[in-house]
C-alpha cells in the first residue's frame, strides 16, 4: 500500500506543468502622474500652478486637481487636438526632452498637457491622441478643464490663445518647465532650435551625482 501511494504522488507530480509553478501574476498596469497618491497636501505660492483649486478631467476618465502632480519636476504645455501646425512640434519638443534625459533622470520627470479646447478635447479625445503619439501613461498627463479654469492656467503661464477659425486657434508656442512645487523655472517660446535650454533647465534641479549615474 505504502509503494503504491508513492507512486500516485510522484505520478501526481509529473503530471504537473512545469510552468505552472513559475507562472508570475500580470503587472499592474501604470498609473498616469495625475493619478498618484500618497504625498502629503501643502499650500503653494501663487506663483504655482498648483494654486489653482479647480477639476480637470484626465484622458483616463478621472477627475484630478492641478496638485495631485506635485513633488516632480513637469515638462508643460498648452495644446489642442486639432492643432495642424504647431502643436504636433510642440509634442515633439517635449517628446526630444524627455529621451534626452539621463535614464535615471527621466522616471523622475514628468510631462503635462493642457487642453485650450475642452469642448471637442474629450477624455476620449485626448487617449486617442496619446496613442497615436506614443505618450508614456506614466510619465505623460493629458488633461481637459473648465474654459475660465484654463485661462487661468494660460494667463498664469503667460500663454496667449483665441479662436483663429472655427476649428484652429493661434495661440503662442511655449513650453515651461516647473519645479515639484509648480513654479516656472524655465520656458522656452519657439518650436525646435532651443530645446537644450529646456533640458538644461531640467536638469539643473537634480544634483550633479544624480547626472552622473547610469
Amino acid at each position: 500500500m505504502r509503494m503504491l501511494l508513492s507512486f500516485l504522488c510522484l505520478t501526481a507530480l509529473a503530471a504537473t506543468p512545469i510552468w505552472a509553478e513559475t507562472v508570475k501574476k500580470p503587472l499592474k498596469p501604470a498609473e498616469p502622474p495625475c493619478c498618484r497618491e500618497g504625498l502629503p497636501p501643502r499650500k503653494f505660492s501663487e506663483k504655482s500652478i498648483y494654486s489653482i483649486d479647480a477639476d480637470w478631467t484626465a484622458d483616463v476618465g478621472r477627475e484630478v486637481k492641478l496638485s495631485a502632480l506635485r513633488g516632480r519636476p513637469q515638462v508643460m504645455a498648452l495644446f489642442f487636438t486639432n492643432c495642424e501646425h504647431s502643436c504636433p512640434l510642440i509634442v515633439k519638443d517635449m517628446k526630444a526632452i524627455e529621451k534626452a534625459l539621463p535614464a535615471n533622470i527621466r522616471d523622475r520627470v514628468d510631462f503635462l498637457l493642457v487642453s485650450i479646447d475642452p469642448a471637442r478635447d474629450t477624455p476620449e479625445v485626448l487617449r486617442t491622441y496619446r496613442e497615436k503619439h506614443e505618450l508614456s501613461v506614466a510619465h505623460w498627463s493629458l488633461l481637459r478643464g473648465k474654459p475660465e479654469d484654463v485661462k487661468k492656467l494660460a494667463d498664469l503661464v503667460g500663454f496667449r490663445y483665441y479662436p483663429g477659425s472655427t476649428l484652429q486657434y493661434a495661440h503662442s508656442l511655449l513650453i515651461s518647465v516647473l519645479d515639484p512645487t509648480g513654479e516656472i523655472v524655465f520656458q522656452q517660446a519657439g518650436i525646435g532650435s532651443i530645446r537644450d535650454d529646456a533640458l538644461a533647465a531640467v536638469l539643473r534641479m537634480f544634483p550633479a551625482k544624480a547626472k552622473r549615474e547610469k
